[in-house]
């Protein structure tokens, strides 16, 4: 265990840091996987029910 107030205060200072280093990484992998996405920011425009029937039609054919 830890005899000072000191060790604990630092002890968690170093968990403090390592737990925004985790953070910062898995922020730098989410970002790089929307940059990767095509269009990922963009709003999806709605869906046309002529659309929607042309492609029903070719799955059926």
């Amino acid at each position: 265990m830890f005899h000072s107030e000191l060790e604990i205060r630092v002890r968690h200072e170093e968990l403090r840091r390592a737990a925004d280093r985790q953070r910062l990484a898995r922020a730098a992998i989410d970002g790089r996987r929307a940059a990767a996405r095509p269009g990922g920011d963009e709003p999806e425009r709605p869906v046309r029910a002529r659309d929607r029937w042309a492609r029903v039609r070719r799955a059926t054919a």
